[in-house]
């Protein structure tokens, strides 16, 4: 990265987070389909589906500020859906594959909540504040989400993978 400016600095972390999210959009279907838990199941299609909206937000956020998203490959979403595939091709499916599923889940949104932070912060230094509304948008719903996988672990897979850890110690 070559950044001269807080400008070229905001045009690379929005391009980072649009190659992010479009990785996202591809893989939360894999996810889903991985699970074994139905309300987790619902989660990732849902999220899937909120996360092509939030692809549209950036573009928007694009257009009110008059850049170009650039062409590059987010290596962080790229490790963590990396993590993800290797949870799928190595935990047979049940309680415990679903409870690495959602602590994966949870790292990518927490790389999202800071991504859409400090994209935030950049654009209100920036003076664009209806770009800085866009983001603040999609962070809150990234925000949410986190708050959403940890009820479904608390209230569900922890336990039934606790469960099944126990019967097979018996």
């Amino acid at each position: 990265m070559a950044a001269k400016t807080i400008q070229d600095l905001f045009v690379h972390e929005l391009s980072d987070i649009y190659s992010a999210e479009k990785q996202l959009t591809k893989a939360l279907p894999r996810l889903a389909r991985a699970a074994s838990d139905e309300e987790l199941k619902k989660a990732f299609e849902a999220h899937a589906e909120e996360t092509q909206r939030q692809v549209e937000r950036i573009d928007a956020v694009a257009q009110a500020m008059d850049i170009r998203v650039k062409r590059l490959k987010s290596g962080p979403m790229e490790s963590l859906i990396e993590e993800g595939r290797d949870v799928i091709e190595s935990i047979p499916q049940g309680p415990l594959r679903d409870v690495a599923l959602v602590a994966g889940a949870q790292k990518v949104e927490h790389y999202e909540i800071a991504a859409y932070g400090t994209l935030c912060a950049l654009a209100k230094e920036l003076g664009q504040d209806k770009a800085a509304s866009l983001l603040e948008e999609t962070q809150q719903e990234e925000k949410q989400t986190d708050q959403k996988l940890t009820v479904l672990a608390e209230q569900g897979s922890n336990r039934r993978a606790k469960g099944q850890s126990t019967q097979a110690e018996q």
